[in-house]
């Protein structure tokens, strides 16, 4: 009769525990998007621009659940692999909480090499996500 009273209540807790840990389950967090303009005029992806040349890339970063906010959002340049610098680092307003979208105007360097811009945003959780384009000056 113990033996069989310690079954139930080993099989009561089992059970317990299953079902207090599935309604735990944390929500997953899932880090805002950035995406790049690919109309006519804009530069979305790696590739070739000619010495000193103007180019624009477009940017559209979005929160990806109503809670998570956009926090910041930078920009960085590196030069033929070297460390990067800071283009812009802003903290987003609340009327930028749920997407942000801006235009930047590059001009090539009048020096053969590679040139990677890097823009990152930040969402209120501190989730971060990161996309680069890398343009060959040749």
């Amino acid at each position: 009769m113990k033996s069989s009273f310690k079954t139930k209540i080993l099989s009561l807790i089992g059970f317990t525990s299953i079902i207090f840990l599935s309604s735990c389950d944390k929500d997953k967090m899932i880090p805002p998007t950035i995406d790049f303009t690919t109309t006519a005029g804009y530069t979305s992806a790696d590739g070739h621009i000619a010495l000193n040349t103007a180019f624009k890339i477009g940017v559209d970063a979005k929160r990806t659940e109503s809670k998570d906010d956009l926090k910041t959002f930078s920009v960085t340049r590196s030069y033929d692999g070297a460390a990067a610098t800071t283009v812009e680092n802003l903290t987003l307003t609340s009327a930028q909480a749920a997407e942000f979208t801006k235009d930047y105007n590059f001009i090539t360097r009048n020096v053969a090499g590679t040139e990677k811009y890097t823009f990152t945003v930040t969402n209120r959780d501190g989730l971060i996500t990161t996309k680069s384009i890398t343009i060959t000056v040749p």
